[in-house]
């Protein structure tokens, strides 16, 4: 589980800067080293996703690639953003499912560009930043709790189940904390955007004191010992990786405007392992490490063309970054307060 204090992401803004600082200096959700530690060849990742849930990857690339060391540092989205920016030389390679603040570092200079990599265009911006995973916002439930209940398969119908059930539901519902999770924030401005469903949802999760997450991890978590029974806009792929509770919950992906993000991935500019990064960046967009056959859990990758998954994946471009603006990030927090806290 996560627990770390958001005290800095309460105080200021996304967007806010700081002097550098060091990787041992820092309180980290997990720091792991893969490898050998004794190689001379180190790359530094920041990232947003779970060791658990990515040590495959890295393990994989590694048993290719034995002459590197990986330091694998973790931390929520809004917290990757913020460290980079902070000191864009201390990281070799960002990994994040805050798609937007990610656009925001490249398009500030911070990412190197790689002219060579064969990558889809919907995928990719600028030759610096690369999605190599496909992963939708769903509806998580318990399935006890659900077991003499109606299935909502969409916002509008999980609202009317809400409505006429609010005994059940009051203090059981968990979302994202949109003003401490970069992820959070990017699927919550996203729902705004498709529908003014999205509002009516929030309106009524508020009135049933919902509970407030850092991440899907933890959401998951209380999910499956029952101290919540729906967990809204969480990563299926969280929920898929764990397969101990796959019989304690259903994954339901909304059937109105579904949201699918990429995970991406960029290397820093001012790093000095160019080459190093560049190669496990090369096998991230590969897939090389969507190994069907493996029980290992790992991230969907985007081998799958997204016109035949009919998903609807949020672009790559400039238009994601309007409410990183801080007059429409504050209007769009306060509404979201006045909704969801009550």
């Amino acid at each position: 589980m996560r627990h770390l204090v958001f005290i800095v992401l309460c105080l200021c803004p996304f967007l806010a800067s700081g002097g550098p600082s060091t990787n041992s200096s820092l309180e980290w959700e997990d720091r792991k080293l893969f490898g050998n530690t004794s190689n001379s060849q180190a790359i530094t990742v920041l990232s947003s996703t779970d060791t658990s849930v990515f040590a495959p990857i890295i393990e994989s690339f590694l048993s290719d690639n034995p002459e590197l060391t990986i330091e694998y540092l973790v931390a929520g989205s809004a917290e990757v953003y913020q460290r980079f920016r902070q000191s864009p030389s201390s990281y070799d390679v960002v990994i994040s499912s805050a798609m937007d603040l990610q656009l925001k570092l490249v398009n500030d200079g911070l990412a190197y560009r790689i002219n060579d990599i064969q990558h889809p265009d919907w995928a990719q911006w600028r030759q610096s930043l690369f999605g190599f995973t496909l992963e939708p916002a769903s509806i998580v439930v318990n399935k006890l709790a659900f077991a003499t209940l109606p299935e909502a398969r969409s916002r509008q119908a999980m609202i009317e189940l809400l409505r006429t059930n609010p005994d059940s539901f009051r203090g059981k519902i968990g979302t994202y904390d949109v003003r401490q999770s970069g992820l959070g924030y990017l699927f919550a401005t996203q729902d705004s955007r498709a529908s003014e469903t999205y509002w009516r949802l929030m309106e009524i999760m508020g009135s049933l004191e919902t509970r407030l997450y850092c991440c899907s991890g933890e959401m998951i978590e209380d999910l499956a010992n029952g101290e919540i029974v729906i967990a809204y806009n969480v990563l299926g792929s969280y929920a898929n990786a764990r397969t101990d509770i796959a019989d304690k919950i259903d994954i339901i992906l909304p059937s109105d405007f579904p949201n699918t993000m990429m995970r991406t991935v960029l290397v820093a500019r001012k790093s000095q392992q160019h080459r190093s990064a560049t190669s496990f960046l090369r096998y991230l967009t590969s897939a090389g490490w969507d190994d069907s056959d493996s029980d290992k859990p790992s991230l969907p990758s985007i081998k799958d063309d997204p016109i035949d998954t009919q998903q609807s994946i949020i672009q790559l471009e400039p238009g994601l970054m309007i409410f990183l603006d801080k007059l429409k990030r504050r209007t769009f927090i306060k509404e979201w307060e006045s909704a969801i806290i009550q």
